[in-house]
């Protein structure tokens, strides 16, 4: 049995993934951190890390940005493995997440989706074949109206994930509105459209001659995420000091 330790357990990820793993028979949540505790979770909230004293085998990180640096610094300290989800971290944040990773096992994604990372694999794959055939590549992706970023995260690693298959010799466009010319060659397109409650939409279109190939990801519900994370915490527990990442993981699930 894998024990979490779950921090920023009160916020909708924490409590998405409360709901999971009291289902999972292979892992169980056996304390949580957050800036406050209503007393109704089943198990140890802290409202500082540094007070926790509960062994676990792995800590799963859906907090702020603002809390992730003492996060980091508790998880060296006891020589923890740490899933790192929150996202929007600064150059600061990232150099002391890569540094950690030095002592501890850290697994750190641009989404926690088993989907989509399993869709990263299958796209280096697609463009090896379809981009030196003539393909052009565009990539859609669709959030609600309440999202402030734009092109989404995920839409970036895919785009990266492309581009990294192919030598990183393509450029992003993001706007063609202010430019009058005929498509470029090595171009990959990205588009954002912002709506509604969608949780997040994505299709990645590669158009060559007389056929077009498209491959779409669709979340309904941020459980999509919670599960990739449990997924990560599984398989992070007991695993030496060093950076990880969600295709770790899927390379142990194939």
């Amino acid at each position: 049995m894998v024990k979490i330790i779950m921090h920023g357990c009160n916020g909708k990820m924490g409590q998405v993934i409360r709901g999971l793993l009291e289902a999972d028979k292979e892992a169980e949540l056996v304390a949580g951190i957050d800036l406050f505790d209503d007393g109704k979770n089943p198990f140890p909230v802290f409202t500082d890390i540094g007070e926790c004293d509960v062994e676990a085998d792995c800590l799963v990180d859906f907090s702020t940005a603002g809390a992730v640096e003492r996060m980091l610094d508790y998880c060296v300290e006891r020589k923890l493995p740490c899933v790192l989800c929150t996202t929007g971290l600064g150059e600061e944040q990232l150099k002391k997440a890569e540094k950690a990773a030095d002592s501890i096992p850290l697994l750190r994604s641009a989404n926690m989706s088993l989907g989509i990372n399993l869709l990263l694999k299958l796209l280096k794959d697609a463009a090896g074949v379809l981009a030196p055939a003539g393909f052009d590549m565009e990539i859609v992706e669709k959030h609600h109206n309440l999202k402030v970023d734009a092109p989404s995260g995920t839409a970036l690693a895919l785009a990266d994930a492309i581009n990294e298959e192919l030598g990183n010799a393509y450029s992003y466009a993001y706007d063609r509105s202010a430019r009058r010319e005929r498509r470029p060659e090595k171009e990959i397109g990205i588009s954002a459209v912002r709506g509604g409650t969608i949780v997040g939409d994505h299709d990645v279109m590669f158009a060559g001659p007389d056929e077009v190939v498209t491959f779409s990801h669709r979340a309904y519900s941020k459980a999509v995420f919670g599960k990739g994370a449990v997924q990560a915490a599984k398989f992070l527990a007991g695993k030496p000091a060093g950076r990880y990442d969600m295709s770790h993981v899927i390379e142990a699930v194939l």
